[in-house]
């Protein structure tokens, strides 16, 4: 071979090396979305899914990804609700090289895969796994089963609910109450909290009904609203979210229930289509993010996802607010190695595209953030659920809900 030729060969397998190390170096940052996308439930995990394929693209992958040009990429894993299954995507996960898994539908599911992620990073401390947890909103996950590996997203149920029951307390026409919810840890995690806050805050009111129903298998709640209106309640308190929202509050409207229903996951996905004139002014939400008025950075991102997604909403903010912390996350640590982006993770604070702060609270992973009460209307909405008109218009603002909150959280943290 003449010097000429070994010259070219030379920076012709130089470039090539170069190429190959550059699409190494660029390799996306998978992140496992655990979720059902079949069953009853899919149509959440659905929409789950596509805000978070919108939000990275949108807040990560459009501006250039992370370190250096690292793309978000997230892989959809069906868990079809079931924690045994959410183990098993879990294991397909770890084995594909994930560290990143996002999951919020079903507080079961949630315990299930932080008990698992955490005794798997014991004894894999070089294949460690973040659990980016958007909407488990069970108490214990940041209390009793906290755990360095678990950060929440959203607020959670006790949180939430000292902010309903502060708008129930100050109403003095609610004298009677029925509590009805999901028979899993998240639904009697709801009815414990109501039951203690409304004693400690009202406690002239009568709790007249406090029940829980199988989750996900229940096709008729007649008998149940049939229940709610001969205890002459003039308030529901629920979590039920999916089908069972849609079924449960449709059979009390429908049963001639006079009572404002006061929920957590009771707009977007088809419900607020559903209820329709029905749920004027009956029912109420509570929730991360001002939609009514909107910003004008949240309007602009909803009208661009509405284009994609004609039949969806953003109804989660708080899925957007975990991409971008991630992403802020792994610029900060500079590497994607999960112990340092967790570290990077503990205190941060996010200005949301829809106006307040979210911090991450280091004592127990758990956000702080605005949480509102919204009614269900059609009067002043900018922004409307499920195309159908109607929306949700803030009534009450709890800035930094649950800052103070006490936490029985004591985790052991690893070496940074």
């Amino acid at each position: 071979m003449t010097v000429t030729r070994r010259a070219a060969f030379a920076a012709t397998l130089g470039f090539a090396l170069a190429v190959s190390a550059g699409a190494q170096a660029a390799d996306p940052i998978k992140i496992a979305f655990i979720d059902p996308l079949s069953g009853p439930f899919a149509t959440t995990g659905e929409s789950g899914l596509r805000s978070f394929e919108f939000a990275a693209e949108t807040l990560v992958n459009q501006k250039g990804g992370v370190l250096d040009g690292r793309m978000f990429e997230i892989v959809p894993l069906d868990n079809q609700i079931s924690p045994k299954e959410s183990l098993i995507q879990l294991k397909r996960a770890i084995s594909d090289g994930i560290n990143y898994v996002v999951q919020g539908n079903s507080s079961g599911v949630a315990n299930a895969l932080t008990d698992a992620i955490e005794k798997h990073n014991k004894r894999n401390p070089d294949q460690r796994v973040l659990f980016l947890n958007y909407s488990a909103v069970d108490p214990a996950l940041t209390n009793e089963k906290c755990n360095f590996w678990h950060f929440r997203f959203d607020a959670n149920a006790d949180i939430k609910m000292d902010a309903l029951t502060d708008a129930i307390a100050e109403n003095q026409d609610i004298k009677k109450v029925y509590i009805i919810g999901q028979d899993y840890s998240f639904g009697k995690a709801v009815a414990d909290a109501a039951v203690k806050m409304l004693g400690e805050k009202r406690p002239d009111i009568e709790i007249v009904g406090n029940e829980l129903h199988p989750i996900g298998k229940v096709k008729d709640f007649t008998p149940y609203a049939t229940k709610i209106k001969a205890s002459g309640a003039q308030a529901v308190i629920t979590g039920n979210w999916g089908a069972d929202m849609v079924g449960l509050g449709k059979a009390i409207i429908e049963a001639g229930v006079d009572a404002p229903i006061y929920t957590y996951y009771g707009a977007h996905d088809g419900i607020t289509a559903t209820f329709g004139e029905l749920g004027e002014g009956i029912i109420r939400s509570v929730r991360e993010g001002s939609l009514n008025p909107p910003t004008p950075e949240f309007k602009a991102l909803n009208d661009g996802f509405k284009a994609k997604y004609p039949d969806n909403d953003i109804n989660q903010p708080r899925i957007f607010n975990t991409v971008a912390m991630l992403a802020m996350a792994i610029e900060k640590a500079g590497t994607t190695d999960p112990v340092k982006v967790a570290y990077a993770l503990e205190g941060m604070e996010y200005d949301t595209i829809m106006g307040g702060k979210v911090w991450m609270r280091p004592s127990d992973h758990q956000a702080i953030q605005d949480v509102h009460i919204s009614v269900h209307t059609n009067k002043d909405i900018v922004v409307d659920a499920d195309n159908s008109g109607y929306g949700l218009k803030d009534e009450k603002t709890v800035t930094m809900a649950g800052k103070d909150s006490p936490t029985s959280c004591e985790m052991e943290r690893p070496d940074a």
